[in-house]
């Protein structure tokens, strides 16, 4: 980093020292993606006088850059990790012989696309499209914590083609992030060839209709990049730098070839190319380093500073109440919301995609407008955004109907966990409790889909007092949960003496079962089935087969401890989830793991369900308290 900034000019003698580094960086792409023999050298070539001229100048250094009051560099067309890791070596982060010699080598931080793990890097990409959407992310955070920094973004011209930059182009004209500039490499060639052919795209004209200030630049020429990147931080507006380039600039026989954008030089092409450039040719050298790499697991682990908190005071609702764990989770969002900001803690971003009134934000929307984020229906955008924003100073909720939160944003909850974000995923509307909207609003894999993030905890409440208590949980804990909760208006569960069973000194454990009733066999349930699963038991009872009732609202990590207990009987799973991946498979392989020899028997979804009320539905899956007691009865006395 210079002390100077984006300020003045550029000395000629600033400039001849940018070129001399740059022709080094460019021989440091070549060498690691030839010793690694893969990776994407051209797009590297054509993005490195950018990255050099940002990283020179912006507020980011070795020293100060885990600091939140840091200007934040993020690249998203990963894939030139080359040109990246070569630029925060050449600029102290870590030694640049590591970079090359270690690049793309099992276990090497240094991998294929760029890594949150290396110094220097604010978010893990090369899925395409998301660099935007977590620089936004960074924005919303800095501007609730009441910081001011810069946020540069790198992305690529075929990239332009993916759905979700235009949401994030959106996001960040309506809430006036004028401390985006954001830069795209204009070589004009990807992968298939040129972008005029594979798929044509009008880049200025897109950014300006969306409220965007736009300068076009030569991307090579330094006093162009510094000073557009000075006239940017006077504009009023996010700032898109267009910055025409030509593939794998610098090397003649390269230059403005598709097929070098992931293609690397043979070791004799490199010799060749070392030469025109002017660089020493130690290959051999770092092919020894390379083979005398040694792994460190700690070098992989992500740490943040722990968030600080306040859950309050948990609600209680009477027996005697009926309302939605929606409304339970609302409550106890608002609650947390305004004690975390009354005792001065962590802020909390509440995140919604024009939902509010549905998934119950609207609290947080009426009483705390300044933790609100409406990001409209861009649901792609919003969940990278939240994921990004909760790495930068603050805890994130992103509420959102099941098949939006969780199934349509897959990749990018994928892509949050991998960047080890402190996100808490509410969804509504899960499983076949979702009013008449029918299938494709029937999210029926919210439990399968997250086993799959290896970082992600799931709870899935019984009822509002014990929503209440793990959105509470949640809130305070490090790291991403989903908590998924149906529509309806559901009894509270009472014990045997009348009085609520998730009140009083119950207290939210994570994995931890509850047991709802005794009996002989276990009969295990979670999220809006456990009031039906009370109806269940209670007509089996009638026909002299007594069942425990257990509620499994950590489905990830099911209480197998206490499934031992009832190892000589079938265990019965009752779930509105696909009953391939939901909480019955997932006892199944537990206790085959385990060698515990249970039976299991799952009455869960086998296929896409129809629109109508639950009762109706689940009466056509044969999944209506009546059906499941009966052949639980019958299969209890086989």
């Amino acid at each position: 980093m210079s002390e100077k900034g984006f300020t003045g000019s550029l000395s000629e003698a600033e400039i001849n020292e940018l070129k001399t580094v740059a022709t080094h960086c460019r021989g440091d792409i070549l060498k690691m993606t030839t010793l690694a023999a893969s990776g994407h050298p051209g797009g590297s070539m054509s993005s490195i006088d950018m990255y050099l001229t940002v990283y020179k100048y912006a507020n980011i250094n070795k020293d100060n850059c885990k600091s939140f009051t840091r200007d934040r560099i993020f690249v998203s067309h990963g894939h030139t990790s080359p040109g990246v890791y070569s630029t925060l070596a050449r600029n102290g982060f870590f030694p640049v012989q590591d970079a090359i010699a270690y690049f793309r080598l099992a276990g090497s931080i240094y991998e294929g696309h760029i890594e949150r793990m290396v110094p220097g890097v604010e978010w893990s990409t090369g899925n395409l499209g998301q660099g935007l959407s977590a620089a936004c992310g960074a924005a919303v955070a800095g501007r609730m914590r009441g910081e001011e920094f810069d946020i540069y973004v790198f992305m690529g011209d075929g990239e332009q083609q993916k759905g979700q930059i235009p949401e994030a182009r959106r996001f960040a004209a309506k809430y006036g992030y004028n401390n985006i500039t954001a830069f795209i490499d204009y070589n004009k060639l990807q992968i298939s060839g040129s972008i005029a052919s594979v798929m044509p795209q009008n880049i200025r004209g897109e950014f300006e209709a969306d409220g965007w200030h736009v300068i076009e630049i030569d991307g090579h020429n330094y006093t162009q990049i510094f000073n557009a990147v000075a006239a940017s931080k006077k504009i009023e507006k996010p700032v898109l730098i267009l910055a025409n380039t030509i593939m794998s600039f610098g090397v003649s026989f390269m230059e403005n070839i598709a097929g070098y954008h992931g293609k690397p030089l043979t070791e004799a092409q490199l010799a060749d190319a070392l030469k025109e450039l002017g660089i020493e040719n130690d290959i051999e050298a770092l092919k020894a380093k390379r083979a005398a790499f040694k792994f460190s697991y700690a070098a992989h682990e992500l740490v943040q500073e722990p968030a600080k908190i306040f859950t309050g005071a948990p609600r209680t609702y009477a027996v005697t109440d009926k309302t939605d764990n929606r409304s339970a989770f609302g409550d106890a969002l608002l609650d947390v919301v305004k004690d975390t900001k009354a005792n001065g803690g962590t802020p909390v971003a509440v995140f919604d995609c024009d939902l509010a009134g549905s998934v119950k934000t609207d609290g947080v929307e009426k009483h705390c407008p300044e933790n609100f984020v409406q990001a409209g229906i861009q649901e792609h955008h919003t969940a990278t955004c939240a994921g990004a924003a909760s790495v930068n100073g603050v805890v994130s909720f992103f509420a959102d109907f099941g098949v939006f939160g969780v199934d349509e944003a897959y990749n990018q909850q994928r892509l949050n966990d991998i960047n080890g974000s402190n996100l808490k995923v509410a969804t509504t509307h899960v499983g076949l409790d979702v009013g008449e909207d029918g299938k494709t609003h029937q999210c029926l894999d919210y439990v399968g889909a997250m086993r799959n993030i290896y970082g992600f905890k799931v709870i899935v409440p019984g009822d509002p007092n014990q929503t209440d208590r793990a959105v509470r949980y949640a809130a305070a804990a490090q790291g991403n949960f989903l908590i998924a909760m149906g529509r309806s208006k559901i009894p509270t569960v009472a014990k045997a003496d009348g009085t609520p069973f998730f009140a009083g000194d119950y207290k939210f454990e994570y994995g931890k079962a509850d047991v709802i009733t005794e009996g002989d066999a276990a009969f295990v349930t979670y999220g809006a089935m456990l009031p039906r699963a009370l109806k269940v038991v209670k007509l089996a009872a009638e026909k002299g087969v007594k069942l425990a009732l257990i509620n499994m609202s950590c489905p990830l990590e099911p209480d197998m401890e206490l499934l031992k207990k009832y190892a000589s009987k079938t265990i019965f799973v009752y779930e509105d989830h696909n009953a391939n991946t939901g909480l019955g498979a997932i006892i199944g392989a537990k206790a085959a793991e385990e060698g515990l020899g249970l039976r299991v028997k799952t009455f869960g979804v086998r296929s896409y369900a129809y629109s109508g009320n639950p009762d109706g539905i689940l009466k056509l899956l044969g999944l209506d308290e009546e059906t499941v007691a009966a052949e639980a009865v019958r299969a209890s006395k086989q």
